[in-house]
């Protein structure tokens, strides 16, 4: 069986999508020990220039909401980081207005998901962040909003987060008991994963 670090540089080395406008360069962090998933989108244009998982705004709001520091969360024997897509998919342009990031692509999942995954035993707490990550890990969802607010129905295996980004600022003044209820419950549950060795 190849090994996760194998894989992982056979993934970095992916071409499946030539045509993305900033070329490919997988962003992703995973090691075999990890005991928390990050399921997230696809990798930002600010990520994709530092080339690390989250390394922007929307990563500052999710180290909040999950009560770490940096290097605890760039530890992939802490987090596996595995987004949806793994390379920047390009910038919406509506009217000559940036509308936000393309939606991952496809064949990412399909080609790496499921191998990558096999290879993380240890996994105790997925993050399943926005819509597409929720489509994957719960396809008879009940919509972001509904699973995101019910959050106990997967608890303590699977928590449904709305993306971090600033452009769901509404969304969280809408939902205040998200951060007021759920967070707290969320950063005690990655406290007691870290502390274990």
């Amino acid at each position: 069986m190849q090994t996760l670090a194998a894989l992982l540089d056979e993934v970095r080395g992916c071409h499946l999508c030539d045509d993305l406008p900033l070329g490919p360069k997988p962003i992703l962090q995973a090691a075999r020990g990890a005991k928390i998933l990050i399921a997230g989108q696809a990798p930002g244009a600010k990520t994709h220039d530092s080339g690390r998982p989250f390394d922007d705004v929307s990563g500052d709001r999710l180290r909040h909401w999950l009560g770490v520091d940096r290097a605890s969360f760039y530890n992939p024997g802490h987090f596996a980081i595995l987004p949806m897509g793994f390379c920047f998919p390009g910038t919406i342009i509506r009217q000559g207005r940036r509308q936000g990031d393309k939606p991952p692509r496809a064949e990412c999942a399909v080609a790496w998901r499921e191998r990558l995954l096999s290879h993380l035993p240890n996994i105790e707490l997925t993050l399943v962040l926005g819509t597409y990550a929720l489509d994957w890990h719960l396809p008879q969802h009940r919509g972001l909003t509904v699973e995101a607010t019910d959050w106990q129905t997967h608890w303590p295996r699977l928590l449904v987060l709305p993306h971090p980004s600033p452009r769901n600022g509404l969304w969280l003044k809408r939902h205040p008991e998200f951060e007021a209820d759920i967070i707290p419950r969320l950063q005690q549950r990655i406290s007691a994963l870290l502390s274990v060795n």
